[in-house]
């Protein structure tokens, strides 16, 4: 029998990665964490992709104590970094809810901004996430080669960081784990035919792994298609735990407290 989807798991999950700020899940964010709350959600990090989606997802993390936010300029948004707008980004990470810096790095599978545009300013905002001393949030797509070269030329991250949304293969993990990262799994760790990625997740090691939404983007099976939210991760967590072969409350526990360690948040009793 399938169990509800919004089921209470103890401990906790942590959705590392999720974009409140962005239709339509900011038409009314509290009821967003509400649902995810109830479905067993203790905290959710909300990353800004530009300067006014950042401000956006400031405004959510002030208004509700669950939420913490991410800031940096998104691969798509390079294009749009001129003079003066690190500066603004720099001063909006040092907001006291910003837990890490990101999502920053390469997308060379839709090329919004031109490849040589990402590759400057995804450098210049690694060295602004050593500067102001907080984990970086990374996203590559069709770039893991040229990201992880950025990121071992980079290393040591003293704050660590986390590869989102992991798309790589076997070696692209281990080079990651290397240089001291998390991999975060998002829904597609669901989907039926994504054997590469469930091989990966059985091989990482426990401190290392980290759960995500990305919503409201990749909302796992069964509700595949629908607008995805916080309240869904109880598939990922329960796909994972079947693939690693260990109960669906110690997937929870590990993966929390990764969550916890890397971003430094204090979780409800």
């Amino acid at each position: 029998m399938t169990k509800d989807p919004h089921e209470t798991v103890r401990p906790f999950l942590v959705d590392s990665h999720a974009h409140l700020e962005l239709d339509p899940l900011v038409k009314d964010p509290e009821a967003v964490v509400a649902r995810a709350v109830a479905a067993g959600v203790a905290a959710i990090v909300t990353v800004g992709i530009d300067l006014e989606d950042v401000e956006e997802a400031l405004k959510i993390a002030d208004r509700i104590d669950r939420v913490y936010a991410g800031v940096g300029f998104h691969p798509h948004n390079a294009k749009d970094v001129g003079d003066g707008s690190l500066a603004k980004m720099e001063a909006l990470a040092r907001h006291p809810k910003v837990v890490a810096y990101g999502e920053i790095g390469l997308d060379f599978f839709r090329n919004l901004s031109p490849q040589d545009t990402q590759l400057r300013v995804f450098q210049d905002q690694l060295a602004l996430a050593k500067q102001i001393d907080k984990p970086v949030i990374i996203h590559l797509r069709n770039a893991y080669g040229e990201g992880l070269e950025m990121l071992e030329r980079a290393a040591p991250f003293p704050k660590s960081g986390v590869i989102h949304c992991f798309s790589g293969d076997e070696n692209d993990a281990k080079r990651a784990l290397e240089m001291g990262f998390f991999i975060s799994i998002p829904g597609t760790v669901t989907y039926k035919n994504n054997t590469i990625l469930r091989d990966i997740v059985r091989g990482l090691p426990d401190d290392r792994i980290l759960l995500e939404t990305d919503c409201p983007f990749l909302a796992p099976e069964p509700l595949r298609g629908k607008i995805n939210e916080p309240a869904y991760m109880v598939h990922t967590a329960r796909r994972v735990a079947e693939v690693r072969g260990v109960p669906l409350e110690e997937t929870a526990r590990q993966t929390t407290a990764n969550a916890a360690r890397l971003f430094g948040i204090c979780l409800p009793g």
